[in-house]
């Protein structure tokens, strides 16, 4: 104690001192210059000079006690390792030591060179430290001495930057002046007090020596620290500065670096202000742009519905920004809402890196999507409607309507409708409200009626459109004539200021010449004559549309909404009367006009902003298919205009702007021009002009047009930041959104309810966790199955939602669902009928549940399959036995599969449901009570220990997951491989305690070595380790090896010890002395128990010395062999119908030209379970008819498709969807199980028109026919309910080539069916086609005649070309030319050997370039036009025959497997050649 109070004590006193020292300083120095402030007698400058001279003294006394201070520091540390004071005693610690005869402590011995550095680093870092000290003592207290000393600015005219001596300058200041200029201030300030104070007695004063005695004291070579005064504290400051200019100077480049620093923080600040500016006025656009949404009562928007927007703009390829959607975390619910506030903050937090072009095209693309929105809302408010509906009509709570019933309130709600109605719904008597097989096969084939379009009279305006197209065309060109007159001076004047178009962009990149394309090599798609002038009087129908639009409902506010309905005189002019939009749209000729008669209506632009047309440019030239005035043009000239930048405040008003008419699906100016349609905003003007040319208008003032345009402008913006109203058709939205979440609450599905009462029934506590885990793993939930008898209520929903469509108002469907509530009444049978359906449904899915949860009770160790014999012997003690003779009788009614070597009979698990279902059937009682009571029979009969119950789950979680990974795959083979060989290593780790090596291997057909074997086994997969030795290896019969025994035999082979066997291959030869290990083959088998490889494993790697497959093991790995053959062939199904796609697709194509693209999407199960399926996009195929394979398919999520659900609607209700997106109409098929649910579906994208012509229409449904017919082949024989049906030598070629030619081989069969049901009469009638008067003796006028000789050619060629055929021979005769003579080949015996003719068989010689040259110089369209069953039938059948032999001629070559390697990212796919006529 004593020592540390000293201690403090002196520490308190030396501060005291200190502070007491400094004190007396500052007093002296206070004192000193108040006595030189109290002497006047005393100049100005010696009174400066006294005060610096005591400020020098002051700072060097300072410096002095700080050395002083640092020496003592410096001593005393050094003092504390040498010598101790006398008066300081210091205890150092002790160490404490327990124990010490057990532990002695040892010396930490500290090496030399580490002692030596930490003493050198520690006096380093000392004398840093000081210095550092020293240096801001120095600075701190030169600023005490700048606030005493005044600064002498005298010295800033030192200060000048002339090149000339700035060298110069800068080294006097910095060397000479410092020194000199104090000197001669001394040396004048003595020579003025010799002046004063000796003026009686003048002595000699000599100033040179007294100025060279000063500088040789203050020389700074010698002297530390002189000290400086104001004025050379200042001239230092200008010499520091001046060396800032003086070049090639340590200062002038730290200076330079400095300015740059300097500038670009500048630059940075500036930049920061304009993007502070720039996302003020971006928040203020989105701000204006939230009122353009439809809100609900609390003012908010639900934040999923932004986030769809934002996905659906980041998916644009032309923006290149999906890295942004990265960021986009979308909602699964509709309840977390923005207001206008968080929904600006929140699109400005996504979008702040966009550039300005970029952000206007989100905010068009906002605007378009609150219009979307709209229709959305309005799409849910029907789908309410028509649930409650379906709940008023299930009288019973069923939860199932009559299909047949429903379908007749629609037809005669449809026939009772006004005209005007009529033509915005659709007709419930055509596909796709009835299926194919409902259609007669001849109407399906040849009906080539236009009147049974799925819109009435969709194609009526034909004749009437030929007849008008010249008369309006001369019309046309006198009022263009008349008004160039009349307007010439406004015309002239507008056309200097017109903003020249951008020119046109080529699609995709590619030239305008694609005919030349080098990637398809083949001709490209172009129009015929017939068929520009078809599609050319199918526009009236659009206009037609509009006008009923316009006068049938009351939704005038919605029609101007609607970017993609609507006209363009609709838009600028709601009171247009329907009479006058038809007589001045526009005809074919209008539309199909040159490009100059947009520049002839230039004068009228202010009219049409007068008019409210909301926009004033002539934007959105876009290239559709089809265009009316290039029709005849080739593929080639599909060149895309695309449009003109428009500012922020004309965005706002999108939802209505002529320049996007893209998004207009039902617009006059889209629907005329499929291809190149050119937006003519100036004919409503022009019309107006022709109805109300006033005086007023004639003495217009003349104002520039730049005022004019400024003028137009500002009533545009004002126009666009109007919100819009709040209500659709009077309705306000209450905020609920029904289709987000109303599939999971309204819709119950029966095999949740099921497990749910089993999970209720003590009597199957051992069944419930089975149970469970088949719930868990289900392939895809909430899917409703197409049966053709009755409707759920996601398909009577979907259902009246495509009857209704989306032209038709609100209160059509309230109407609608006033009629269907009076007029759909059910009978008490009925209602039975429905209770009963309801039922058996129930038991049927039950007792599955039930079976399958026994049937894996019994197979514990998931072998697949249960010896029939073993089941027999404990059903048969059920009861006692006394149900024995019921069970025999039932074995009567099943086959079961062919015994196993061994005379053993194996069932597998859907073959044991089957046969206990006969079972129950057999025996007597309540089939309910009797299936519970045999299932509790056999649950409680078998007996299994914890330890098999827990070796049991795992294994079947194991098998689950490899048909888990092939029905998320992707259609790839690649995941089964993986989680095949994890089960079978998990396995054996946990259960069997060894290590093993695995691999696959497939059988192949031999055709490079025949003679070692006509088949051959290829290792396609194995583990790790055996990569290098075993992968992509091939086994042939001559070699070594059990596999081909095992393929021969169909039965497992074990060989517990393989040193000691002789026929092992071993193909890792490097260990070829110490093989040790057991080998197990087992054959691969699909459904129909035909071997197509062999599943191996060893435990040659394992290093126990005892390693032999357990029983147990072997019938697992079984069961691994029959879930990897359900799922190998899970895959390969759905490669083969993507084949069957790509070549229906192909084919169709070929034949028409309104579908833009075709997208195939795969249904797959989600990777969360708890959440919905998703969809996967297998695959795109573009405008010609090129097919893009995707490897990574990606993956579409239901909570990402708000604004395209019409995906979902699809599989939900396994129905056909129309729907429209972007102003794009889509045609959504589904592609259906065998069971009816949908695997897939086809959404076929057809542009900005309102429907396909008939004629392309029903292409589509012949291809959707054939397609469906070949999935469901496909199915049915991988799934073994099928055998295998060839009709064709080319379906032996293999699975892939068949698969390649399937379609062809359908259709083919289709034409066959079709043909045979003709009569005689059918062919004579076209006999009667001959050149010359005499074929139309009943013919008025020679134009009739005229008109025939083309389909005389028409005829005689086809006839010709089907001769050829049966009678190759003609080639080379006179006979052929010879119509008399080839009509003797016509006779009943055609028929006949049209039905069995194979175009694939190898005898079949044929000149098919000749056939060629008969057939492909008539397109599509005219024999359409024909109108000719036969011809009809015959044209596809000659294209079938011959697209097919052209198929078997380059088999290998032309038919390869759809799916691309995964070294790809994508390939691309197409037939080889022409399947049939392009349109020429």
């Amino acid at each position: 104690m004593s020592e540390s109070t000293s201690q403090e004590e002196s520490k308190h006193a030396q501060e005291n001192e200190q502070e007491d020292k400094e004190k007396q300083d500052s007093a002296e120095v206070q004192e000193l210059i108040e006595s030189s402030q109290t002497v006047p007698e005393v100049s100005a400058t010696e009174t400066s000079n006294h005060v610096e001279e005591d400020a020098k003294n002051e700072i060097k006394s300072q410096e002095l006690n700080l050395e002083e201070q640092l020496k003592t520091l410096k001593g005393l540390t050094m003092d504390l390792n040498t010598e101790v004071p006398g008066n300081m005693v210091i205890r150092k610690p002790g160490r404490v030591t327990f124990n010490l005869d057990e532990i002695k402590p040892k010396p930490k011995i500290e090496q030399p060179w580490k002692k030596n550095l930490f003493e050198r680093v520690e006096a380093r870092a000392q004398a840093m430290q000081q210095k550092i000290d020293k240096d801001n003592l120095k600075k701190e207290l030169e600023k005490k001495s700048e606030k005493k000393l005044p600064r002498d600015n005298l010295a800033k005219e030192w200060f000048n930057t002339e090149n000339t001596a700035l060298s110069t300058r800068t080294y006097l200041l910095d060397k000479l002046l410092p020194t000199l200029v104090p000197g001669m201030e001394k040396m004048l300030t003595q020579r003025e007090k010799k002046l004063l104070t000796k003026a009686d007695s003048p002595t000699k004063f000599d100033s040179i020596n007294h100025l060279g005695e000063s500088l040789m004291r203050n020389n700074p070579n010698y002297i530390k620290d002189p000290g400086m005064s104001g004025y050379q504290r200042v001239m230092r400051d200008v010499t520091e500065d001046l060396k800032m200019y003086v070049p090639d100077t340590i200062c002038n480049r730290v200076s330079k670096l400095k300015e740059d620093v300097k500038q670009k923080r500048q630059q940075r600040d500036y930049l920061h202000t304009v993007k502070v500016k720039v996302a003020d006025m971006r928040k203020q656009a989105l701000q204006e742009q939230f009122d353009e949404w439809i809100l609900d009562p609390k003012g908010l928007i639900p934040i999923a519905v932004v986030q769809n927007v934002l996905h659906e703009f980041f998916q644009k390829s032309d923006f290149e920004l999906e890295s942004h959607c990265k960021q986009l975390d979308i909602s699964d619910s509709m309840g977390p809402r923005l207001d206008k506030s968080d929904f600006t903050e929140y699109i400005s937090s996504l979008v702040a890196d966009l550039k300005s072009e970029i952000f206007e095209e989100l905010l068009k693309h906002l605007c378009h999507c609150a219009n979307e929105f709209r229709e959305i809302i309005k799409t849910d408010m029907q789908r309410q409607m028509f649930e409650e509906l379906f709940l008023h009509c299930d009288h019973g709570k069923v939860g199932i309507l009559d299909r047949q019933r429903t379908l007749a309130l629609l037809e005669e709600f449809y026939d009772q409708s006004s005209q005007m109605l009529r033509a915005l719904l659709r007709n419930p008597r055509q596909w796709p409200f009835i299926e194919f097989e409902e259609i007669d096969m001849i109407e399906f084939w040849g009906d080539m009626d236009n009147q049974k379009h799925i819109y009435e009279d969709f194609d009526k305006v034909l004749l009437k459109m030929n007849a008008l197209l010249s008369e309006k065309h001369e019309n046309k060109a006198q009022n263009n004539l008349l008004e160039n007159q009349k307007d010439q001076p406004r015309h002239d004047e507008q056309k200097t200021s017109t903003a020249q178009p951008h020119p046109p962009k080529l699609q995709r990149g590619k030239t305008a010449d694609l005919g030349s394309q080098i990637i398809l090599n083949e001709e490209v798609r172009e129009p015929s004559t017939e068929q520009k002038l078809y599609r050319e009087a199918v526009i009236e129908q659009g206009v037609i549309m509009e006008s009923i639009l316009e006068q049938g409902s009351s939704r005038e506010l919605e029609v101007e909404q609607r970017p993609q309905r609507g006209s363009t005189a609709e838009q600028g002019s709601h009171k247009v009367s329907s009479t006058e939009q038809r007589s001045h749209r526009g005809s074919t000729a209008e539309r199909g006009s040159p490009r100059e008669s947009m520049m002839e209506q230039e004068p009228h632009r202010e009219s049409t902003a007068e008019q409210g047309s909301r926009r004033d440019s002539m934007i959105e030239q876009r290239s559709h298919r089809g265009s009316t005035a290039e029709r005849g043009s080739r593929r080639e000239s599909m060149m895309e205009q695309e449009p003109h930048r428009e500012s922020t405040a004309e965005q706002g008003s999108y939802k209505a702007s002529t320049a996007e008419q893209k998004s207009h699906r039902g617009s006059t100016a889209e629907q005329g021009s499929r291809r190149e349609s050119m937006i003519d905003p100036h004919k409503e003007s022009e019309q107006k002009l022709q109805r109300e040319t006033t005086s007023k208008q004639q003495d217009r003032d003349s104002t520039s047009q730049s005022e004019k345009e400024m003028a137009r402008k500002n009533v545009q913006k004002d126009k666009s930041c109007e919100p819009k109203s709040p209500q659709i058709e009077g309705k306000s939205w209450s905020g609920e959104f029904l289709s987000c979440n109303w599939r999971m609450k309204c819709v119950k599905f029966e095999d949740e309810e099921q497990a749910n009462l089993i999970y209720g029934n003590s009597r199957f506590t051992e069944l419930h966790s089975i149970i469970r885990n088949i719930q868990s793993y289900k392939e895809v939930k909430s899917r409703s199955a197409f049966n053709g008898i009755s409707f759920d209520l996601l398909q009577f929903v979907q259902l009246l939602e495509t009857f209704v469509g989306e032209d038709a108002p609100l209160s059509a469907s309230e109407t609608l669902t006033s009629f269907f509530k009076r007029g759909y009444v059910e009978t008490k049978e009925e209602k039975m009928n429905a209770f009963e359906q309801v039922r058996q449904n129930a038991f049927r899915i039950r007792q599955g549940l039930l079976l399958k949860a026994l049937f894996q009770k019994w197979d514990g160790d998931g072998s697949g399959f249960l010896d029939l014999e073993e089941v027999d012997k404990l059903l048969y003690t059920y009861k006692d036995g006394m149900e024995k003779k019921s069970m025999k009788k039932a074995k009567l009614h099943i086959q079961f599969p062919k015994p196993h070597p061994g005379h053993e009979v194996k069932l597998s698990s859907k073959q044991f449901q089957r046969y206990i279902e006969l079972v129950v059937s057999e025996l007597t009682g309540d089939e309910d009570q009797v299936l519970e009571s045999i299932v509790e029979f056999l649950m409680n009969t078998l007996e299994k220990n914890q330890t098999e119950s827990l070796r049991n789950c795992a294994r079947w979680k194991w098998l689950h997951q490899i048909q888990h990974a092939a029905e998320t795959s992707g259609v790839s083979l690649e995941p089964v491989y993986t989680e095949t060989f994890k089960a079978l290593t998990l396995d054996a780790k946990a259960h069997g305690n060894k290590k093993i090596s695995a691999h696959i291997s497939l059988l192949e057909e031999n055709l490079l070595l025949p003679e070692r074997g006509t088949v051959l086994l290829r290792n396609v997969a194995c583990t790790l380790d055996d990569a290098p030795f075993v992968l992509n290896r091939v086994l042939y019969r001559d070699m070594k090896g059990i596999s081909f025994a095992v393929v021969d035999e169909g039965k497992p082979i074990h060989v517990p010890q393989v040193q000691y066997h002789g026929n092992i291959f071993f193909w890792n030869k490097s260990h070829k002395n110490d093989y040790n290990g057991s080998f197990l083959a087992l054959p691969l088998q699909d459904a129909n128990m035909r071997i197509f490889g062999v599943l191996a494993a060893d435990t040659l790697r394992d290093p126990h010395e005892i390693n032999v497959f357990l029983p147990h093991e072997i019938r697992f790995y079984q069961g691994v062999a029959n879930v990897f053959s359900s799922a190998y062939h899970y895959v390969h199904s759905r490669e083969h119908i993507l084949h069957v796609v790509v070549t229906g697709i192909s084919w169709l194509f070929n034949i028409t030209s309104s579908i833009s693209s075709i997208t195939t999407y795969f249904v797959e199960s989600s990777p969360d379970q708890d959440s919905d399926y998703v969809l996967r996009n297998m695959m795109v195929t573009g405008q010609l008819g090129l097919t893009e394979i995707h490897t990574s398919p990606p993956t579409i999520f239901r909570k990402s498709c708000i604004f395209r659900d019409f995906l979902f609607k699809c599989i939900d209700s396994s129905e056909v969807v129309l729907a429209s997106a972007c102003g794009e109409t889509h045609i959504v098929i589904p592609l259906r199980e065998r069971t009816g649910e949908a695997l897939g579906l086809l959404d076929v994208n057809i542009g900005h028109n309102r429907m396909l012509l008939y004629q392309e229409y029903k292409d589509l449904q012949k291809m959707m026919k054939v397609i469906y017919a070949a999935c469901s082949e496909i199915l049915g024989e991988f799934s073994g309910e099928m055998k295998k049906n060839i009709i064709l030598d080319i379906e032996k070629a293999g699975e892939v080539q068949r698969a390649g030619i399937l379609f062809f081989r359908i259709m083919l069969q289709e034409l066959r069916e079709c043909l045979q049901l003709l009569n005689s009469m059918d062919f004579v009638s076209l006999l009667l086609y001959e050149y010359g008067p005499q074929a139309e003796p009943n013919s008025p006028q020679d134009s009739k005649s005229q008109e025939s000789e083309p389909n005389v050619t028409l005829v005689h060629d086809i006839l010709k070309g089907v001769i050829l055929f049966f009678h190759p021979e003609l080639e080379f005769s006179d006979d052929l030319e010879n119509w008399d003579k080839c009509k003797f080949y016509i006779n009943k015996y055609l028929v006949e050997r049209i039905c069995a003719f194979d175009p694939t068989a190898s005898h079949v010689k044929v000149n098919l370039q000749l056939i060629d040259k008969k057939i492909r110089a008539h397109s599509r369209i005219k024999v359409w036009k024909f109108g000719n069953i036969v011809i009809e039938l015959l044209y596809h059948w000659l294209h079938i025959c011959s697209a097919l032999m052209k198929l078997s001629k380059k088999l290998n070559s032309a038919i390869t497997p759809p799916l691309p390697s995964k070294s790809d990212n994508y390939i691309y796919a197409k037939m080889p050649e022409e399947t049939l006529q392009r349109k020429s």
